[in-house]
């Protein structure tokens, strides 16, 4: 008897340990708007940033957006450079748009991270993350948040 009532026990248990996981991991309204609210402000520095970027490439008047196009990919190749009969001035000008990129990304980067630890938290941003991914339902919730989200911005 009491091994009958063990199997049983450990049946019940193994079945309905999956059950109580889900529930767990359950995405609630307020952790997916947290992360909502997270990434909408980590796109919109990103826009910024492009924005940035793309208004010093296109009003420089040393460089245009073309030949600046041509050295961004070779600027690490002193040889190409030279082939390419880059000028010092243009050289400067790509190497100061590639800074500006740099120090706008490392922002970026350290902004999602205190986003997703400090205002998220980290355990709800990681399940929030892996459930859009799986679940139609809540990826299309998500985005209904985003879009909303997104007419605030300064940037569209």
């Amino acid at each position: 008897m009491k091994l009958k009532f063990f199997s049983l026990v450990c049946f019940m248990a193994l079945f309905s340990a999956p059950l109580f996981a889900q529930d767990a991991a359950a995405v609630t309204d307020e952790e997916l708007k947290k992360y909502a609210v997270a990434m909408d402000s980590v796109n919109e520095m990103q826009a910024v940033l492009t924005g940035q970027i793309k208004q010093m490439v296109t009003t420089n008047q040393t460089v245009t957006a073309q030949r600046y196009n041509e050295l961004f990919k070779i600027i690490g190749d002193e040889g190409k450079l030279l082939e390419a009969n880059a000028t010092p001035d243009e050289i400067r000008f790509v190497k100061d748009v590639i800074a500006k990129k740099d120090e706008g990304t490392a922002k970026i980067k350290e902004t999602y991270q205190l986003l997703a630890k400090d205002y998220v938290g980290a355990a709800a941003f990681n399940k929030v993350k892996k459930a859009i991914s799986s679940d139609e339902s809540l990826k299309s919730k998500y985005q209904s948040i985003m879009d909303e989200l997104a007419k605030d911005n300064a940037v569209n």
